[in-house]
């Protein structure tokens, strides 16, 4: 026990007052006469015994009282369990990603314990809290309300480490109490490293009801005609749905086609056919789990003519003049000794055919050429120096040419999953005509094969980059010295290698991604380009970052949008391109809920618990109220003393 005055405890001393009072008190007593003799002594004898007790009594609690009293005004207490936490700050980590929409027993996970925490938290408690998108340091729940009534998901997934790091920089001699309020969906070990032993870290999980979802992962062109693109609507299915699901396709806005999607795996695709021209919309599914997935934005351009350019002998170019039509491609061919360098810049993709040796004034130009988007693909030659070709390559690196082997190999691997081949197969082939080579290079690379021959060596490999990529083979693929030529590989591997996505394909961006974006554009330097919603109800634009590369532009979008939908590029009030942007689905499998992870941690079923634990457990319990009642006790049995003891 311990008192807040321990210096009124000298009063005690006061306790002789009643004792002096007691042993020096003189009353005597008279004597009475009566004729009974025998029976007065009695009678005396009885009176002084009862005066006796009757003073004991009155000594002690008289006593015990003031000791009582004196007690309750030094204050005592026990002190708290937690007494060194009391100065403790207050951190809350509420998780706002976007499989915190998932309904538990009593409504959606996030809206739920922001709910909680207006009704729980104490109206004077001061706390930080910290979400995925927003942070209010040194607050109180009043101050908050708004903000956490109106508190939005968040695109970003629910990352510990990264709020934890947050926590950690604001620098401050106390110790932190440290409150969790996540799902744990998508919780890793690692992030847990984060969490300081000396934190007192509580972690709050709430569940949901049912774990079935269904999401829209991608859309992509699976054909193309002359006058259609037959569009590949891409579905997963997490849990058990055995329902029907409708889902639909809008162009601005116009339904342009529902079906309806009967799952019978994990995966589902679905094809609509679209005429071939401008598209700025969306694919929309309907489940009754997470919502931000039903929805896929995208956009395709209107077709435009790519420009490739061949540089090599132009009897070695006759097979990529069929590939290369000019429907779709305007397509050159150029000596070395005839190529004027500056037509390269305008082009989307250039075809280094066999050539025997690369000038260093060609090989700079390719460089500037490859960081600007555009693709390049390398077909070497049987008479060209290994020094050459390494030159060349160590202006992108990972790739490296090896001696020359004369020894005749087999191409038996594809890559079905590589983006090169992604819309090409349906399945996986076994029994494919599969192309040779005579004569190859050896090649160290730190990419994966695209094309592999049967001793697991690469016949094309690739140095793929946000904005382009450079395509290399390891064997010349003239008639002479492969059949490559002849094999049905050969068109849709040199068709999707000049293709650039920009100007032909889908445009569907990730939000946070932060992949640069590429497009034909004339600015002056003191031009900007704006990206603005193209959808009435929202009014959100903003300023990506942005490099002009000569008639191009290399957007930068960070973290925005911070909503998905259809957007616009526009140079002052002129539209130049319709973009796309979507949510990442990183949060879609609410099944892989880590929940397991937390087993040595604090686990409290809700945001009230916590606060009650804390001031149970840092609150003094303070005993002076007793000895006050005890005071009163004592004072009330000596007037009952005085009244009937004789």
């Amino acid at each position: 026990m311990q008192f807040k005055h321990p210096e009124i405890l000298y009063f005690l001393f006061l306790l002789v007052i009643p004792i002096l009072v007691h042993l020096f008190q003189l009353r005597r007593f008279k004597k009475e006469y009566f004729t009974n003799v025998h029976f007065l002594k009695e009678l005396a004898i009885q009176t002084r015994k009862s005066s006796k007790l009757k003073k004991w009594l009155l000594l002690l609690t008289r006593l015990f009282l003031l000791a009582c009293l004196i007690i309750a005004f030094a204050q005592p207490f026990f002190q708290a369990k937690d007494s060194k936490g009391i100065t403790n700050e207050m951190f809350i980590i509420l998780d706002n990603s976007f499989s915190m929409q998932a309904k538990g027993k009593q409504g959606e996970l996030m809206k739920r314990a922001v709910q909680e925490l207006l009704e729980n938290a104490p109206e004077n408690q001061t706390f930080s809290l910290v979400t995925n998108s927003e942070i209010f340091w040194n607050t109180d729940i009043k101050s908050i309300q708004r903000e956490l009534q109106n508190l939005k998901y968040s695109a970003s997934p629910f990352a510990l480490d990264n709020l934890m790091a947050k926590i950690k920089s604001r620098k401050s001699p106390y110790n932190k109490d440290i409150v969790v309020i996540t799902d744990a969906v998508g919780l890793q070990p690692k992030q847990l490293k984060s969490i300081d032993s000396t934190f007192n870290t509580y972690f709050i999980i709430p569940k949901a009801e049912q774990k079935n979802n269904i999401s829209i992962d991608s859309v992509f062109i699976h054909q193309t005609s002359d006058n259609f693109y037959d569009i590949g609507v891409k579905l997963s299915s997490y849990g058990d749905n055995e329902n029907d699901i409708p889902i639909a396709l809008y162009n601005d806005k116009k339904l342009i086609a529902k079906t309806i999607v009967n799952f019978e795996g994990k995966e589902k695709s679905i094809n609509f056919t679209i005429p071939k021209e401008d598209f700025n919309g969306y694919a929309l599914i309907e489940d009754n789990a997470l919502h931000y997935d039903n929805q896929l934005f995208f956009s395709i351009s209107k077709p435009q003519r790519l420009n490739v350019v061949s540089i090599g002998q132009p009897e070695k170019s006759n097979f990529l003049k069929k590939i290369y039509s000019d429907s779709e491609f305007v397509f050159n061919n150029f000596d070395l000794k005839s190529l004027d360098y500056n037509i390269l810049e305008k082009q989307d993709a250039i075809v280094l055919n066999e050539l025997p040796e690369i000038p260093q004034a060609l090989q700079t130009t390719l460089k500037s050429f490859v960081e600007k988007g555009g693709n390049l693909i390398v077909i070497p030659s049987a008479e060209g120096s290994v020094s050459n070709l390494n030159s060349l390559m160590g202006n992108f690196g990972g790739i490296q040419f090896k001696s020359l082997e004369n020894k005749e190999k087999l191409v038996t691997k594809i890559a079905f999953n590589n983006p090169l081949y992604s819309t090409v197969f349906e399945k996986k082939i076994d029994n494919f005509q599969y192309p040779n080579s005579a004569s190859s290079f050896g090649i160290s690379s730190a990419y994966p094969s695209i094309l592999s021959f049967d001793d697991q060596s690469a016949f094309l490999t690739a140095v793929q980059n946000p904005v382009s990529s450079v395509y290399v083979f390891s064997a010349p693929i003239n008639k002479d010295n492969s059949n490559f030529q002849n094999s049905p590989l050969i068109v849709p591997t040199f068709y999707n290698m000049a293709l650039s996505s920009q100007k032909t394909g889908i445009n569907a961006l990730t939000i946070g991604e932060n992949s640069p974006f590429l497009m034909d554009a004339s600015l002056s330097k003191d031009e900007i380009v704006e990206i603005r919603s193209l959808s009435e109800e929202a009014n959100e634009k903003f300023i990506p970052m942005q490099q002009i590369l000569n008639n191009k532009v290399k957007l930068t979008f960070n973290d925005f949008p911070q909503e998905a939908g259809n957007f616009g590029i526009y140079k002052q009030d002129n539209l130049l391109k319709k973009i796309s942007f979507n949510y990442g689905r990183t949060e879609s499998d609410l099944s892989a809920s880590n929940e397991s992870l937390l087993s040595d941690y604090n686990v409290i079923e809700s945001i009230d618990n916590v606060f009650d634990t804390l001031q149970t457990e840092r609150t003094d319990n303070e005993i002076w109220k007793w000895f006050v009642f005890l005071t009163l006790l004592f004072l009330v049995t000596e007037i009952l003393i005085q009244k009937f003891v004789k």
